[in-house]
C-alpha cells in the first residue's frame, strides 16, 4: 500500500505532520472534527507538505522524524519541496 507522509498548516499558522493512505479523505476528517485531536479549536487550512511512495512503517518513522524537527526546520523542509527538490507540495 503507498503510505504518504503530510504536514498541514492549519488556521492558528501551527504546523501537523501525519501519515495516510488517502490525503483527500484523512485532509476532509481532520477539517469535519473526525480526524486528530489535533484539529479541536483550530482547523486545517492547507496541505503544505507531501512525500509520496512510503510502506506504513517508512511512514511512520518519517513522520516522527519530522515531528522532531524544530519549527524553522519544518519551513526549511516545506521550502525546499516547493521549489522542486523531490518531494510534492
Amino acid at each position: 500500500m503507498n503510505w504518504q507522509v503530510y504536514i498541514i498548516l492549519c488556521s492558528d499558522n501551527t504546523l501537523y505532520t501525519g501519515i495516510t493512505t488517502d490525503l483527500l479523505r484523512r485532509f476532509n476528517q481532520h477539517a469535519s472534527g473526525r480526524g486528530a485531536k489535533y484539529f479541536r479549536g483550530r482547523r486545517p487550512a492547507q496541505v503544505v507538505y507531501q512525500e509520496v511512495s512510503h510502506t506504513r512503517s517508512s511512514a511512520s518513522t518519517r513522520e516522527l522524524e519530522i515531528k522532531k524537527l524544530s519549527r524553522s526546520e519544518k519551513q526549511l523542509l516545506i521550502s525546499s519541496a516547493m521549489k522542486g527538490t523531490g518531494c510534492q507540495k
